[in-house]
């Protein structure tokens, strides 16, 4: 291609809404444009970076047995109220009616649909495991959509469903497969990934994996072992449990039990300095309205120590709600409860609550007496049974589960995604088969994501500097790119002209700047480019010289003109 022909025009600012590397080296080097909030074009350099991702994955995706498909956009919406997520999915679930209507839904994802498909003719066991995927434009109505393509409304995105007999196949056919069949994706983008457990979130099921690339600027909060190789994402974190500390580090209040009075004393810090005892011996209570189907809402109180915080994704799930949100003090009141001296004790009756795991038999507590200016001394936590739940979020310097070493905190950005579904979805949409015995049994599914344009973002996030984009060789645009100096000078342009039709002879994707532009101009826009390789042709021509520069290093070479096809071959292998 040739730089004076192609459709590329970069710019000198970056957006006004750019924040992150990867929005604004995209924008600025002409691969997407901005057209309304978390929605973007595709230029010719972008669409041929997308075109390469894409093509990585169906090759290993095919290589691993699975099958592609084209499912329609537009879903009927009587298909996501047989799965239950009409309600459940929220507001990024965008909904509309044709001029008959009749109801669809914009697909966020396909599951409802590829059930139908695959209950409309498999029948028998003899006819499974089955895996089916499709690279497809998806639309969420993101209510904050931002940092370009990390989180847009619309994306491009690989998502994978596999049918089994049962679980046993479904782990080691699926689910195991799809794990390395990603890993296999992503080592081949040159991409540095950690795979994390993860929270399944509104695709539900019994168990996910995520792939996390790992980058300072991800949106993600990833929890890892210094010393093995356990990671999950931070809404799915665990933890070895927390050793008690010493009661207290002063003079405290005597433990007699009761209620003991505390004026004005409403925060954790507060009462841990009042009684001189460590946090761990509080009850925090964290008060949310939980959000359900058909606009259902009902107060909840989350118990943890006073050393920990909520997690509200392990909070959300330990309801079952949509979501979560924040509850008025009136709102408290209204319900029977007294804001900053919440507790176990004398809750009022249609109040839920939930308890933390580590709080299971704990004795010598702290918490509130639900009675103004009163907390409950020397307090005790009998077995609530099925309240118990894992709702704290695991804190950096915690112990491992996995091995006893120290677990740390990282970023990441979220790139793949797996699933055990189980029969999450073919049961209530009765997608079934005849087993050995004759006897009809829903399908066991996995269900497997990739964000395919969010790959172009995590691919600059991680690979770049204050110039621009650093491609990897098997995503960058193009291969190489020739710079001819100053194309008014005869002897430079005719030996661009003679390499870059060498170059496209020999296969290579070559890009050639013949442009009226200055050398100074060219350059920069081969660093915002990002190509791998720039050969130069200027000035020490005379000599029968001719520069070659590594995008990742800028690092120029001399090379002889008669060596260069060797040189580049070499580079490019």
């Amino acid at each position: 291609m040739r730089f004076s022909e192609a459709f590329i025009h970069t710019l000198k600012e970056a957006p006004s809404d750019a924040t992150l590397p990867s929005h604004i080296y995209l924008v600025r080097g002409s691969f997407i444009q901005g057209i309304g909030a978390g929605l973007y074009n595709f230029l010719p350099l972008g669409k041929k970076v997308l075109d390469k991702v894409r093509a990585i994955a169906k090759e290993e995706l095919d290589k691993a047995g699975c099958q592609e498909v084209d499912l329609a956009f537009v879903t009927p919406s009587e298909l996501w109220k047989e799965s239950g997520r009409y309600e459940k999915y929220g507001k990024e679930l965008l909904r509309f009616k044709d001029r008959k209507d009749a109801e669809f839904v914009l697909g966020p994802t396909h599951e409802e649909m590829m059930v139908n498909l695959v209950r409309s003719f498999i029948k028998s066991y003899k006819q499974l495991p089955i895996n089916l995927y499709q690279i497809k434009t998806k639309f969420r109505d993101e209510i904050r959509p931002r940092f370009g393509l990390m989180r847009g409304r619309e994306f491009l995105m690989k998502d994978g469903y596999s049918f089994h007999k049962d679980e046993a196949d479904m782990i080691e056919n699926g689910f195991n497969k799809m794990e390395k069949t990603y890993s296999n994706i992503f080592k081949r983008l040159g991409l540095d990934f950690r795979i994390v457990e993860a929270d399944s979130g509104a695709i539900g099921g019994s168990g996910s994996k995520e792939f996390m690339a790992l980058a300072d600027s991800g949106e993600d909060t990833i929890v890892v072992c210094e010393s093995c190789d356990y990671g999950a994402n931070i809404e799915a974190a665990i933890r070895a449990k927390r050793e008690a500390p010493k009661y207290s580090e002063g003079e405290e209040v005597e433990m007699t039990g009761g209620k003991f009075l505390t004026p004005n004393i409403k925060t954790i810090d507060e009462l841990a300095d009042f009684f001189h005892i460590d946090k761990y011996y509080l009850v925090k209570a964290v008060a949310k309205k939980a959000l359900y189907d058909e606009g259902v809402e009902k107060i909840v109180v989350f118990f943890i120590r006073g050393c920990e915080e909520l997690e509200e994704t392990k909070a959300c799930n330990a309801v079952n709600a949509n979501e979560l949100i924040d509850v008025s003090e009136d709102e408290l009141k209204e319900a029977g409860l007294t804001p900053g001296y919440i507790g176990l004790t004398n809750l009022p009756q249609g109040i839920d609550y939930i308890i933390d795991n580590e709080l299971r038999g704990a004795k010598q507590l702290i918490a509130g007496a639900n009675e103004e200016n009163y907390h409950q001394l020397d307090v005790r936590i009998p077995d609530y049974g099925d309240k118990f739940k894992d709702i704290i979020v695991v804190q950096e310097g915690d112990i491992c589960a996995k091995c006893g070493g120290k677990l740390k905190h990282t970023k990441g950005i979220e790139i793949g995604h797996i699933f055990q579904l189980g029969t999450r979805y073919s049961e209530p949409l009765k997608a079934e088969f005849l087993d050995e015995n004759g006897k009809s049994k829903p399908f066991v599914m996995g269900t497997y994501g990739i964000g395919i344009s969010r790959l172009l973002a995590a691919i600059v996030e991680q690979s770049h500097d204050d110039k621009g984009p650093i491609w990897t060789k098997t995503t960058a645009p193009f291969d190489l790119e020739i710079i001819i100096s100053n194309i008014k000078k005869e002897e430079e342009k005719k030996l661009g002209e003679e390499l870059y039709a060498k170059l496209q002879e020999e296969g290579v994707d070559v890009l050639l700047d013949d442009r009226k532009e200055r050398f100074g101009f060219k350059i920069k826009d081969y660093e915002l480019l990002g190509i791998p390789y720039a050969i130069i042709i200027g000035k020490k021509l005379a000599d029968g010289l001719i520069e070659i520069v590594d995008r990742k290093t800028l690092n120029k070479e001399e090379i002889q003109v008669d060596k260069i096809l060797e040189v580049i071959k070499e580079k490019l292998a």
